[in-house]
């Protein structure tokens, strides 16, 4: 059974515009493989991410299980915490929400004093949106992580790159290629979404907002990010420049059956 989800969302953020698009195609379910054992790795590889202020209620064996994209080569530390952000939201949403999605509203929410408008830019804790997040976040529980994938990488470095040659922003390339078919010419028979933000370089606002998904009646974004029905397993991240919003970031998901796990 196959379906899809498109979704447009505008937010004016300041004299800023972000905008998001989901898309979600969803071939027969493959079993998702996860990994639940505790990786090794060097302090140096967490201290970006433990100075943040709500890293404190996490522990630094939770922070090092999440950043499954420590050793590539091929991302930029900000793509590396989109991945990193998604991944600790999979393992317990409702600290997520609780921590790095509070820290997110209020570092926003005082960016945003600056603006004539901040009633309308500024993230309301009041809002239906939030509350929804809220909700939903707290049957969120050990889903299976999130592996970097270099190849999915590329597709998505190459939608960003595109986007912003031809200022497009949507899930269509300039010569009409859509996301299934640029996904489908590494991985063809596998369950696949993709993620589109703009107007941010920073991960924790583009997982956030994608997050809160406000503006979007059906919650694409967010049940891209959550999603355990397909056994997504592996995203390709790309943050781009864009003409028109400064920038794009491109997040692609594929589900792969008997995933080696990275070492």
């Amino acid at each position: 059974m196959m379906g899809s989800v498109l979704n447009t969302a505008d937010l004016r953020l300041g004299n800023m515009k972000s905008i998001l698009f989901a898309f979600l195609f969803a071939f027969p379910a493959y079993a998702s493989a996860s990994h639940t054992g505790d990786s090794t790795i060097k302090s140096k590889h967490l201290s970006y991410y433990s100075e943040e202020p709500a890293a404190a209620k996490w522990s630094t064996a939770e922070l090092e299980r999440a950043n499954t994209a420590k050793n590539v080569k091929y991302l930029s530390a900000e793509e590396k915490k989109i991945i990193f952000y998604m991944n600790l939201v999979r393992m317990d949403g409702k600290r997520f929400f609780d921590t790095y999605f509070q820290q997110y509203i209020d570092e926003h929410n005082l960016k945003m004093k600056q603006y004539s408008n901040y009633r309308e830019v500024r993230v309301s804790r009041n809002d239906p949106y939030y509350r929804g997040l809220e909700q939903d976040l707290r049957d969120i529980k050990n889903l299976g992580l999130l592996y970097p994938d270099e190849t999915l990488t590329y597709v998505a470095q190459q939608h960003g790159k595109d986007m912003n040659k031809h200022n497009l922003a949507g899930h269509n390339s300039s010569d009409g290629r859509t996301m299934m078919d640029r996904i489908r010419k590494y991985y063809p028979n596998n369950g696949m979404a993709e993620n589109l933000a703009f107007g941010f370089s920073s991960a924790l606002a583009n997982v956030s907002l994608l997050l809160l998904d406000k503006g979007v009646p059906d919650l694409g974004h967010r049940k891209n990010i959550l999603n355990r029905t397909l056994g997504i397993n592996i995203v390709g991240v790309s943050i781009q420049p864009h003409p028109h919003y400064k920038y794009s970031a491109t997040i692609d998901f594929v589900a792969v059956r008997n995933l080696k796990i990275p070492e």
